[in-house]
């Protein structure tokens, strides 16, 4: 009769077949550990900017290369939330709210000067305050010159850069959308300021989230826009919004500075666009080609936050270009 103890060895063996199986060490490698599941966990965390309280999520080894997160209107970090437990194996990750956005502080107007050029220094503040000496940005819409203005500014620390729907040409302006901000800019009277103002309503956000989506019923949450306006929604909010409205004016006189930061410096660039975004259409993605020809384009069957419907490409891709651009 044969027994269990003289099944052992045999046992043994189809165990040891079993585990050198390929389909076994796929599914292995596809299931994080514990270890490894733990350092992907996000952390949520306020830094102490000039008496403002600035929100950032973080996750990944602080040890290993940063990546800075930089998002968009009218959204705030939570715009990466799927992003950042991708990226949190390999990288340290650092997704800000700017002051009056999501979980950071919403100063009073006469308190605090929105203007991009004091976003981005809060932000440069925050990156000093971690220790970010060297970092690679994602940057959307807003994030764009925001971003911009740090790299500019501080060469040395740009390891790389992803840009998603974010303008630094005049061609990304050029479209139907940006003709009455243009309007405001140049007169920011109270006649060219209600023309913008459904643009802070829950139909205008919403359409932000389903314009030139495939699917948006089958994509995109809802979540992602109700909360993006329940912040809006917040007394006194509306008017920081259209006052950064009017600082955006500010942003294409600095294109030129931009675009000679990249044609000197060169910095590894990965462009991942929605090419059906109505705000930043597929026009201002290729001009970055001209000034970094080695910039890699990829455009997108999507719209403007492209992370909802394409979150899994855009990571696969993120990640691909990251592992090959930024020194370990």
């Amino acid at each position: 009769m044969t027994t269990f103890r003289t099944r052992l060895p045999l046992l043994a063996a189809l165990l040891s077949v079993a585990l050198a199986h390929p389909a076994y060490a796929a599914a292995s490698a596809a299931t994080p550990t514990k270890t490894a599941r733990a350092a992907n966990a996000v952390s949520y965390h306020t830094a102490d900017i000039d008496g403002v309280k600035v929100f950032y999520r973080e996750a990944g080894p602080k040890d290993a290369p940063t990546v800075l997160l930089l998002h968009g209107f009218p959204t705030s970090s939570h715009m990466f939330r799927n992003l950042i437990p991708q990226l949190a194996d390999r990288y340290h990750v650092v997704a800000p709210d700017y002051p009056g956005y999501g979980q950071s502080d919403q100063p009073a107007m006469d308190k605090f000067a929105y203007s991009f050029d004091n976003l981005a220094a809060v932000v440069d503040k925050l990156t000093g305050k971690l220790g970010m000496t060297k970092y690679a940005m994602y940057v959307q819409d807003y994030g764009a010159p925001i971003g911009f203005r740090l790299a500019a500014a501080h060469p040395e620390r740009i390891s790389a850069i992803v840009v998603q729907n974010g303008n630094a040409y005049d061609e990304g302006i050029d479209n139907p959308f940006w003709t009455p901000l243009k309007a405001y800019w140049a007169d920011k009277s109270e006649a060219n300021a209600a023309k913008l103002r459904p643009l802070f309503e829950a139909d205008a956000t919403r359409w932000q989230y389903t314009e030139g989506f495939r699917n948006p019923a089958l994509h995109v949450s809802p979540d992602a826009w109700i909360l993006d306006q329940a912040y809006m929604d917040r007394p006194g909010n509306k008017a920081i919004q259209l006052e950064l409205f009017h600082s955006y004016g500010t942003n294409p006189p600095l294109y030129p500075g931009w675009q000679a930061y990249f044609r000197k410096y060169q910095p590894p660039m990965l462009i991942v666009w929605g090419k059906n975004d109505k705000i930043f259409p597929a026009a201002g993605a290729t001009p970055y080609l001209r000034d970094l020809p080695k910039a890699e384009l990829h455009l997108l069957d999507t719209g403007h936050f492209a992370l909802e419907e394409d979150g899994d490409e855009i990571a696969r891709l993120v990640r691909d270009f990251l592992n090959r651009k930024v020194k370990r």
